[in-house]
Formats: C-alpha cells, structure tokens, sequence
C-alpha cells in the first residue's frame, strides 16, 4: 500500500472513532440531565393546573425539559394501583425528585423510598397523611404545599347564598383524607351556626349520581370539598342540583367553573407553581427537604359561577360581582 493510501484509512480510521466518541458524549450528556418524576393521581382540571404551574415555575427559573431536565410525566388514573407501578418505575429509574399530585400519589411514592426527595401539592395535611413528622420540620425525604382552604368562611359563604337553609349537605369520598378533614371541618363549622350536616360518602365516580340525587332531597344548600373523584364529576353535580335549586359551594376555583356556585379558596396553579420554586431550591441550590417547611397558599379568590346563579336564580351580592364568570 502506497503512502496516500495509508494516509486515506488512517484518517477514515481517525473520523469514525471520532464520531462515535462523540455519539458516546451525546448519551453521557443526555443521562447527565436532572431527573423529575411527576405523578398526578387523576385528570381533572385543578390537578391539571397545579402540574403546569409546577413546570412552569421550573422553566422560570432555568430548568427547561429536554435542555437539562428531563421530565416523566404519569398520571394513575384515580387507580391507587397505578400510583404503586408509577412509584416503582420512579425508584427504578432513580430520579431526581418527584412531583406527588395529590394525597394518593404522595402517599404512594412515599411508601417506595426514603431516598428521593417527594414535593406534594394538592395534599390537605401531610401530618394527618402520615407523609411527615411535622409541618415545621418534615424530617423525611417528603415536603410540599397544602391545599388547605378557608373551609369556615366557605360554609359562610354557602349560607350566604341560602340565608333560610336549615339542613347543609356533605359530600365527598369516604378514602381520600384530604377530602375527610375538610369534612369535618365544615360539619364543625355548620353545627357552630346551629345548622344541622347531612353527611354523604362516595368510593368511586360510579357512586356520584345516586349520592348527589340522594343528598338534594335531604339538604337546604350543598358543600363539596376539595376531592378528587367529586371534582371530576361536578357537571353531573351541577344537572341535578340545578334541577333541585340547590346552590353548591365547592372547595376550589375550577370545581365551581365546573358545575359549583361559588367559592372562596385556593387557584391550583400557583399552589403547582410554589411547588415548583421549592424544587428549584432543592434541584439547584441544594436545599434540605427534611428541614423545608410545609407550606400553604398566600391567600384566596373568590369566584361565582355566573351561568349556575342564573339557572338557580339566586341574586349576586354586589360585593361579589367582580368575581363573576360564565361557563364557556
């Protein structure tokens, strides 16, 4: 072999070893990205909103997906079963940290490991949860926001809107503990104005029709807290309390934009996106989550359902209309 076609495969040698270290560099850097897991328990609009107020809080501040994050995004389904297999997958995968949407899938993801750092949000009460030691200092591998609402005041809210209800009705699913404080918080509240509660559970959304035609027809007005199968059934809640005259306070914004009256409590987004400045702080300053404070929203909305008051032709409080929206 003559001189220049020694030089021609040595070259040829040279570039294809160069380009596969390269390729090589390629997946080194792709693995090198952040990992976030994020496991919202179901699809409903509130859950929807806290995840995207999340991620976009990650972006805000540096962390873009595909640039170096990687995100997992899995929702369960509203199966507790699901939340296991996804919590699984997550701990195989050995994330970064998790995003947990709901007490469900906090709980979940907390029961697989005590290694990676969880954030909650859409969680009511991490002690009550069993998900911490306390809200001042978690202690574990979990911390979060809380979606605990002004549950009083909403009771006051409902009974402004029915100042001659005797009877208020409860209704939420018996097995989410979010869903049972707010309850008993809100007979609490309805048996401190000498009103008296009606209390109706639910297990799943195939109970939801039969409960809410059950309760109309015992109750004066209606509370729904913040629950998660109620909320992804509020128009089936709206066609038969309408049908009843009525009205309904729900625990949160897009429940009430849902089917509900009205509310005065949490906007979900900015729960997600408060959520995702603490996962800033762990991911890119190196925070301690055993020792970050659980924390609860900066304030509430009010909002009215302008479209159910006109079917139940209830009046508006003046102080109340600059808060009125109507269904799309």
């Amino acid at each position: 072999m003559n001189t220049k076609k020694l030089f021609a495969v040595l070259l040829a040698v040279l570039l294809a070893l160069t380009a596969t270290a390269c390729g090589g560099n390629g997946g080194d850097d792709q693995e090198e990205l952040l990992s976030i897991g994020i496991m919202q328990f179901m699809q409903h609009a509130a859950l929807d909103d806290a995840t995207a107020g999340f991620k976009k809080a990650l972006a805000d501040n540096g962390l873009i997906d595909g640039v170096n994050i990687r995100i997992n995004e899995q929702n369960a389904q509203g199966d507790t079963n699901n939340c296991s297999t996804i919590a699984d997958q997550f701990v195989a995968e050995n994330v970064d940290l998790v995003l947990a949407v709901a007490t469900p899938a906090a709980q979940a993801m907390a029961g697989k490991t005590t290694e990676i750092p969880i954030l909650g949000t859409a969680v009511t009460d991490y002690v009550v949860a069993k998900l911490v030691d306390s809200d001042e200092v978690p202690g574990g591998n979990v911390s979060g926001t809380s979606d605990m609402n002004p549950v009083k005041e909403q009771i006051d809210l409902l009974v402004e809107f029915a100042p001659e209800a005797k009877k208020i009705g409860l209704i939420y699913t018996a097995s989410e503990d979010n869903s049972a404080l707010q309850a008993g918080l809100a007979k609490e509240a309805i048996e401190a104005l000498g009103l008296e509660p009606v209390i109706v559970t639910i297990n799943n959304s195939n109970d939801v029709q039969q409960a809410v035609q059950n309760i109309v027809t015992r109750c004066d007005a209606l509370y729904v807290p913040t629950d998660n199968t109620m909320a992804s059934a509020m128009p089936i809640v709206q066609s038969i309390t309408v049908e009843a005259k009525i009205p309904v306070v729900a625990g949160e914004y897009s429940a009430v934009m849902a089917g509900g009256l009205a509310t005065l409590g949490i906007t979900y987004w900015d729960l997600g996106y408060q959520t995702g400045l603490m996962a800033v702080e762990i991911l890119k300053n190196g925070a301690d989550i055993s020792t970050m404070s659980i924390q609860w929203a900066s304030g509430f909305d009010y909002v009215v359902n302008g479209t159910v008051a006109e079917e139940l032709g209830i009046a508006i409080p003046d102080y109340l209309l600059d808060f009125v929206e109507m269904m799309e």
